[in-house]
């Protein structure tokens, strides 16, 4: 939702530094940018964890395990 939201917002602040002051097109770029970052750092931690399950079936039941115990 975060990562939604925060492009959406770099959408509209670039349209709208493009009609009307291009100074502030600096900072739709960087929070453009940083939305590529956010979500290429999503992408590399599901892909870890995803490596994670396959290397280690066993250890990863056992932290589900666990986890229903708190619920």
């Amino acid at each position: 939702m975060v990562v939604v939201s925060l492009a959406i917002e770099g959408l509209v602040a670039t349209f709208k530094s493009i009609h009307e002051d291009m100074a502030h097109l600096a900072y739709a770029a960087s929070l453009l940018v940083a939305v590529a970052l956010l979500l290429g750092g999503w992408g590399v931690f599901i892909r870890m964890n995803r490596y994670a399950e396959e290397l280690e079936p066993e250890a990863m039941e056992a932290a589900k395990r666990e986890d229903r115990k708190l619920n």
